[in-house]
């Protein structure tokens, strides 16, 4: 799953506006409606999105072999009669997708940045949403800024999206200060906020610093929602490479690091099980659909084997 589909010249490091825009194509390639998320770490748990959600349309008198639990429990009070609830499937169903910009998003030893593939990979979903004919909102958010975007549809949704996703601040201002102390808790808190039961729900994130508070909203969102959470992650945070001594360079510092301690190099990668596992473990209690993603992989490769292709 490399990146076979990624435009000739996109840049690594960032994302434009007309780069996204292409990804409308390939984005068909995308099921959104099947929906069968396999997750791809070893020993994951295969997992069925529930589809579309289902809202209220009326109610009428209880009959034999209605589900108790539907029954309309208001409008039975007011009666001599029980009532049932009549439902019926969401024309188009509101997707959410949250976009993880912060400084560490902006990372990469091999393919691109943490968060180009994030953006592209949003993108992506954006425009199956849109090819499937759902509402399409969105959270993108960094240290500095947070955009939210209601939920709406047409194409003219999706175009705003990857607008507001190329044109975002933190793409420039990824070394200033965060604006808060916990912009990823900030951001699950506005997710809660703004997600209407029964949406898809995608976090695209690394995951870096999800604290108890953080958890405890998205723990909020994944009660009624759908969530996929889309982990992103970098070849050297998985394992380091061969012993010796290599040069990290961001444009402001150059840092030196020695990798032949055995033992440094086991609490290296054991710090990142760690990190996985409590990831895994939140996902697995939760009900969140969890799918990996390398920074050098093809996201619509990733998305079209975790999610399924379309047949039609």
């Amino acid at each position: 799953m490399r990146l076979d589909h990624i435009h000739e010249g996109a840049s690594p490091v960032s994302v434009s506006q007309s780069g996204l825009i292409r990804l409308s194509g390939p984005a068909r390639a995308i099921a959104l409606n099947v929906l069968r998320v396999n997750s791809l770490q070893t020993g994951a748990y295969v997992s069925r999105f529930r589809g579309r959600g289902m809202e209220f349309d009326e109610s009428r008198p209880y009959q034999p072999g209605d589900d108790p639990r539907s029954i309309d429990w208001r409008v039975t009070a007011r009666s001599t009669t029980a009532y049932t609830k009549l439902f019926r499937e969401e024309r188009e169903r509101p997707v959410l997708i949250a976009v993880d910009l912060r400084s560490n998003m902006h990372f990469a030893t091999q393919g691109c940045f943490k968060s180009v593939n994030a953006s592209r990979a949003a993108a992506l979903l954006s425009w199956a949403a849109h090819h499937r004919g759902d509402r399409l909102g969105g959270l993108i958010f960094g240290d500095t800024t947070h955009r939210e975007l209601k939920p709406r549809l047409g194409r003219r949704a999706a175009l705003r999206f990857v607008h507001e996703l190329a044109e975002h601040p933190d793409w420039q201002e990824h070394e200033a200060e965060p604006a808060g102390a916990d912009p990823l808790a900030q951001a699950m808190s506005a997710l809660r906020r703004v997600a209407r039961p029964g949406s898809l729900v995608v976090v695209i994130s690394d995951f870096i610093g999800f604290s108890r508070s953080a958890q405890s909203y998205l723990s909020s969102v994944a009660q009624h929602n759908e969530v996929l959470a889309v982990f992103l992650n970098d070849p050297i945070e998985r394992e380091l490479p061969p012993p010796g001594r290599y040069r990290l360079v961001s444009p402001e510092e150059e840092l030196a690091i020695d990798t032949y301690a055995a033992p440094a190099r086991h609490d290296y990668e054991q710090a990142y099980e760690d990190r996985l596992e409590e990831l895994e473990k939140f996902c697995q209690r939760y009900g969140v659909h969890l799918m990996p993603m390398s920074t050098d992989d093809d996201p619509v490769s990733t998305l079209q084997t975790a999610l399924g292709r379309r047949t039609h």
